[in-house]
């Protein structure tokens, strides 16, 4: 009769190959973590254990056989200069190196020169190679020092960059949040004022509310100088098209000559420039404005375009008071008003020189001022010319629609 074993009673499967030869145990996990330590530790070190092993082969050349003279001496402390200038230990490990190889190589130079194999000379070669190594060691640290303080100064410079423009696009950002969202209630309370004025019934309230549109308007003006500061260095600043000089002049001469000046336009030259034309009659409005504010009824106002070292030259010269020399390195900038005859009556922002100098400078031109004062100011504007494919034989545009602008 035969008899079966519970199924709680079937032997535990074997997993493992060496489980079914007897004999065979496995390892211990321990056993195995420090042998994959010790080989992890020999690949990052090959290199130092290999030095140990040509300084260990050389003591045992210097010790056995004394007619090599100081060769393995030599070999030994040239191979410590070298593995050193590969691994730059630190200072504690280098320190410790050193002091064996010293009494390693001096300790067999000793023996030999107590037995009369070498002359007592020799002993002296130690403690200078010694100090050669040092002195090597020193100018390594400092070098490396030298080289880790450069790197945190260029690190630091570079957080700095970072946050400068962090800071700058963040300001650019709200210049032109603000001056966007100020031109809607700006509109609407412009509105409101102009029917105020026209529906007042007493002088006093129109004047009133003449007073509050003026204002408005002042204000408005501004915001959209601001604007178009703030997005002066995006990418879509600029139309670029081939603009010919002359209509552009003649242009601005129309819209400013009802003004109480001698209005004269001057030589201009036959030249087309690659340029945004509505940024380009911006920046022409913006000179005569301040020509304006410079002058009184009566003084000459000069519009010309000449051609200079391969640029055409816009000028905007005026009989005016003039600029004083002082005033001249700081007019360009934002906000900036020059001391003589600049006031908020005259309707000085002191934005009109610095919106010029960044229409110009997105164009890759220059402006320039000459002025001596009494005898008034002259402003003038450098663009590159357009290229020649971009001009047709008669001078003018070659870009469509050019002309009805």
């Amino acid at each position: 009769m035969t008899t079966q074993r519970a199924p709680w009673h079937l032997p535990r499967r074997r997993t493992a190959a060496a489980h079914d030869r007897p004999g065979r145990a496995e390892p211990p996990r321990g056993t195995v973590n420090w042998w994959h330590r010790v080989a992890h530790w020999a690949r990052v070190y090959r290199l130092d254990l290999a030095w140990v092993g040509f300084v260990l082969l050389n003591l045992l050349a210097m010790r056995l056989d004394p007619d090599w003279g100081t060769v393995p001496f030599l070999a030994i402390w040239i191979s410590l200069t070298a593995i050193y200038g590969l691994r730059l230990w630190r200072l504690q490990p280098t320190i410790l190196t050193l002091a064996a190889v010293t009494l390693a190589t001096g300790g067999i130079l000793v023996v030999q020169v107590i037995k009369g194999q070498e002359d007592a000379d020799y002993l002296a070669e130690v403690p200078l190679i010694a100090l050669m190594f040092l002195v090597m060691v020193w100018h390594g640290r400092r070098r490396v020092a030298a080289m880790e303080e450069r790197l945190t100064a260029m690190e630091a410079v570079q957080r700095v960059s970072q946050e400068n423009l962090r800071l700058l696009t963040q300001q650019q950002r709200f210049l032109q949040d603000a001056s966007h969202e100020l031109g809607t209630p700006i509109t609407v309370a412009l509105g409101h004022a102009e029917l105020m004025e026209r529906a007042a019934l007493e002088t006093e309230m129109a004047e009133d509310a003449r007073v509050v549109a003026d204002e408005l308007r002042r204000l408005g003006r501004l915001a959209t100088r601001i604007l178009l500061l703030a997005s002066a260095a995006s990418p879509d600043f600029l139309r670029r098209e081939p603009v010919a000089v002359e209509p552009v002049l003649a242009d601005a001469m129309e819209r400013w000559g009802y003004l109480p000046r001698q209005w004269r336009l001057g030589p201009v030259t036959s030249a087309t420039v690659l340029a945004d034309r509505d940024r380009l009659a911006l920046a022409l409005d913006a000179l005569l404005e301040n020509a304006i504010a410079h002058t009184e009824a009566g003084d000459q106002i000069e519009v010309s375009a000449r051609m200079r070292s391969g640029q055409v030259v816009l000028s905007v010269a005026d009989s005016g008071v003039g600029i004083a020399a002082a005033d001249l390195q700081r007019i360009f900038h934002r906000f900036a008003r020059a001391s003589t005859h600049r006031n908020r009556e005259a309707g000085g922002f002191g934005l009109g020189l610095a919106i010029v100098q960044a229409i110009v400078a997105a164009h890759q031109g220059s402006v320039e001022v000459h002025s001596t004062p009494g005898h008034g100011s002259t402003f003038e504007i450098y663009l590159p010319l357009a290229p020649a494919d971009a001009v047709t034989p008669a001078g003018q545009s070659s870009a469509p629609g050019a002309a009805s602008q």
